[in-house]
């Protein structure tokens, strides 16, 4: 599945404005930038059906040069079961993890992801794969992401998720009987790779 052409032209008209106006010094040109930008939040809106002013606000909120978000996934295998979160926003479950932060290298953000999303201390093993969100079947998203799966393990007994996190549980889940999964965040096939990594360590990292 890959995005709808009216969502990846609407991704690249909100980067052009965005690299307008990071560095146009000239007012005239930076109202043709943020008239742009609004056109593309316009444009999302109808499509999408999703309330104009939320989309307006996403991409007035997003500053410098424009490039993809890093989302990073961790998954631990126990046998043959997945450690995975439920998440608050839609009651699915995925594998522990989320936007990196600024500052942290890939490997700390994973880690810290797994202890506040699923309440395991972990360690980083290997790098899966480096996946573009659009090519994998996920549902549309406003901006370009990319994906990065870890290999990694538990360190630790399971402690107490922290409670203002986005995940309500984590669990381990058969890879014959997983759950409703949150597909924004993850899709089966992934999970699979990973798995497919943890019985082959030595298997090169995919990427696409």
């Amino acid at each position: 599945m890959t995005d709808p052409n009216w969502l990846t032209w609407t991704k690249q008209i909100q980067a052009i404005a965005q690299n307008g106006l990071t560095f146009t010094t000239d007012p005239y040109d930076k109202d043709r930038y943020e008239q742009l930008r609004d056109l593309a939040a316009e444009i999302a809106a109808h499509y999408s059906n999703d309330d104009a002013a939320h989309i307006h606000g996403l991409y007035a909120a997003e500053q410098g040069y424009m490039t993809p978000k890093v989302d990073v996934r961790g998954a631990i295998f126990r046998h043959d079961k997945v450690l995975l979160v439920k998440e608050k926003v839609d009651g699915k479950w995925t594998l522990p993890g989320g936007w990196a932060d600024v500052g942290d290298s890939p490997s700390v953000a994973i880690i810290r992801e797994i202890r506040e999303e699923a309440g395991y201390d972990a360690k980083v093993i290997k790098l899966v794969g480096i996946l573009d969100r659009e090519k994998h079947g996920h549902p549309p998203y406003p901006f370009h992401a990319y994906k990065l799966f870890f290999l990694c393990e538990a360190i630790s007994e399971k402690q107490d998720i922290l409670h203002e996190h986005e995940s309500l549980e984590s669990d381990f889940f058969s890879l014959d009987n997983l759950p409703p999964l949150s597909i924004g965040r993850v899709v089966e096939s992934q999970i699979h790779r990973c798995y497919e990594h943890a019985l082959n360590p030595d298997l090169p990292t995919y990427f696409d």
